[in-house]
């Protein structure tokens, strides 16, 4: 998919292999990921080797979409590592294999430095809201990040180049 205009595309390294955002993972989402303002996005299509029952995308795959959205929110728009403590899905309407999706993602509330309540929002494109999310993120500063083994020195210079 094409980057959706304004929006800056957010790095991910080409060997990384997360299900959800690692392009290296041919069994994964593949989901690229963009950032304006105070959003971060993810436009996708659910292959259909992720399905469910008959044409339906798996629930599980559904909460990892708005996990990994948040996820990124997070870290892009607070500038930190993150952990997921926990999250709520609601599923409101069905979603299918192929269609095309948007993940949007933003912060509720900042508490002080150590942890974010982020929403997560999974829409059928162009505005039909299928799935929503609410979660609690640990937020962590890189030194701790890299001490705990979290990302190493060349992943967090690509996800916090700053």
């Amino acid at each position: 998919m094409t980057a959706p205009d304004p929006y800056k595309k957010l790095l991910v390294q080409n060997d990384h292999m997360c299900f959800a955002c690692g392009p290296a993972n041919a069994a994964g989402l593949r989901m690229q990921l963009y950032a304006f303002r105070e959003t971060v996005v993810s436009k996708l299509v659910v292959p259909d080797h992720l399905r469910g029952w008959s044409d339906l995308v798996h629930g599980g795959v559904i909460s990892t979409i708005l996990d990994e959205i948040m996820s990124w929110g997070a870290i892009h728009l607070l500038q930190k590592i993150i952990l997921t403590k926990s999250m709520t899905v609601e599923f409101i309407k069905p979603v299918r294999v192929g269609q095309s999706l948007q993940a949007v993602s933003r912060i509720v509330e900042k508490q002080k430095d150590r942890q974010a309540v982020m929403e997560g929002l999974l829409y059928l494109e162009p505005d039909t809201l299928c799935a929503r999310a609410r979660g609690e993120f640990a937020l962590l500063k890189p030194k701790v990040a890299l001490r705990l083994g979290i990302v190493s020195n060349d992943e967090l210079q690509n996800i916090l180049p700053d």
